[in-house]
């Protein structure tokens, strides 16, 4: 822990960056869509936080976060959106329960192995094919944002940005296969939700929309494959391209400490490189997405430096201790704020604990254990699974809890298909059907 204490003022411009993305552009939509006024808010908020760490002693800390964090993050994040950019389904499919259900759980797998993002992007499109002839097809999209755009997630660093922080910080890539018991009860209790809700509205769709459904069928077909090849590539490079299996790139020369960025730039690049331009066409790909991104994270990062220092230096006296307080309190901004940072900010604050690693490395054995506690990433195990839970699952809560929620909703719209205000997605699903799998979840494993 930094023996410089941190300023409480200091986390206001992080407060403000965070209010920034979930405010702004329901108050003022049009100044947002620009790239460049987040890049000025980014800036505007982040380079005071900049000259404070630097006059305060932790210019150290802040640039380690910038450079060992902010890079890797946005460069894995940039793998993924240009391979699966780069994979196109066309198609249409007899829109039964059974096929959206099936649609849904593909997703829910792939969304650990390409990241909610990808999947959601890659299936959303074919997933509104299927289902254009019919009249009610906005639950299916809230499921949608329920199953692949969040909690499929959960069962790799790959799968959701705060899962890839916290491998960042030191959990190994297999530890998270730990959380299956979770992953799969609630992918079980979402897909059959959604199987007995779509088969009771399927009743009552009219007798002509089924017969056009069954009529204009055309068979599913897969464009740019070959970014299969490359997606697994990135899979292998942050599971095998780390400091546990190549020691070299801890204290190794700086080509050396970056080996795993270098290794996924160079799969992006393949991917350009051997991806057809027609399959980007059809897929709509453009960088803007990639770009918004970064320039938001930009500024997430820089000014998180200080807040995280605070909740580190502060843990003792916010009241929290026990694995399910983690899931709530964590859960509870990963709704409202994004989660990403949001599990940074319940990391320190385990980390600051009395009995976090900070405390006891000296006594804790070779293997992690101490007084019968298993600690991953600096932390007990127990209270990092509450994070990764409370972080993954409770970004599907509302439109911008999680990236890809607000971008399926507006591809979704695209299509006239009628989605609830930001509210009414709440009322009609979230707190309805996704809280309450939360919370058995929550009281089963945790």
């Amino acid at each position: 822990m930094a023996e410089v204490s941190v300023s409480a003022w200091a986390m206001i411009p992080f407060v403000i960056m965070l209010l920034a993305i979930a405010l702004v552009p329901i108050f003022a939509e049009k100044w947002w869509e620009s790239n460049r006024n987040k890049l000025i808010v980014s800036l505007v908020l982040g380079i005071p936080i900049a000259i404070y760490m630097g006059v305060i002693g932790l210019g150290h800390t802040f640039a380690h976060q910038m450079i060992f964090d902010y890079i890797p993050f946005i460069v894995l994040l940039g793998a993924l959106f240009v391979i699966t950019g780069g994979i196109h389904i066309s198609g249409d499919m007899e829109a039964k329960p059974i096929v959206n259900t099936a649609f849904l759980g593909i997703g829910y797998i792939l969304a650990s192995i390409m990241g909610t993002t990808g999947a959601a992007m890659l299936l959303i499109r074919p997933l509104i094919e299927t289902n254009k002839q019919r009249e009610y097809k906005a639950h299916t999209i809230m499921f949608f944002i329920g199953a692949v755009a969040n909690c499929g997630g959960l069962l790799t660093p790959l799968g959701d940005p705060p899962l890839f922080m916290l491998y960042l910080k030191g959990a190994p890539f297999s530890w998270f296969f730990q959380m299956f018991p979770e992953w799969a009860f609630a992918g079980v209790m979402l897909l059959l939700i959604y199987f007995i809700v779509d088969s009771i509205l399927y009743k009552k769709e009219k007798h002509e929309n089924i017969a056009k459904d069954k009529a204009q069928k055309r068979p599913l077909r897969i464009s740019g494959a070959v970014n299969f090849a490359f997606l697994a590539g990135v899979v292998c490079a942050v599971a095998f391209v780390n400091v546990g299996t190549i020691p070299a790139m801890a204290d190794g020369p700086i080509y050396m400490k970056f080996l795993r960025e270098i290794v996924l730039v160079l799969l992006t690049i393949g991917s350009l490189l051997a991806t057809p331009k027609q399959v980007r066409t059809d897929n709509k790909f453009s960088w803007a997405p990639i770009i918004e991104v970064a320039v938001l994270f930009l500024g997430i990062f820089a000014t998180m430096s200080p807040a995280l220092l605070f909740l580190q230096e502060n843990a003792s006296s916010l009241g929290l201790d026990k694995p399910w307080q983690f899931v709530y309190a964590t859960g509870l901004l990963s709704s409202f704020l994004d989660n990403c940072p949001t599990a940074l900010a319940f990391h320190s604050v385990a980390l600051g604990l009395p009995e976090s690693v900070e405390f006891a490395a000296q006594n804790m054995g070779a293997d992690g254990v101490l007084n019968g506690i298993t600690f991953v990433a600096g932390v007990p195990e127990t209270l990092l699974k509450a994070i990764s839970m409370g972080a993954v699952f409770f970004g599907a809560m509302t439109y911008i809890g999680n990236g890809p929620n607000f971008m399926v909703k507006a591809i979704a719209e695209e299509n006239h298909i009628k989605m609830p205000s930001f509210f009414g997605y709440m009322v009609k699903f979230s707190l309805i059907v996704l809280l309450p799998i939360y919370i058995i979840t929550q009281l089963l494993f945790i």
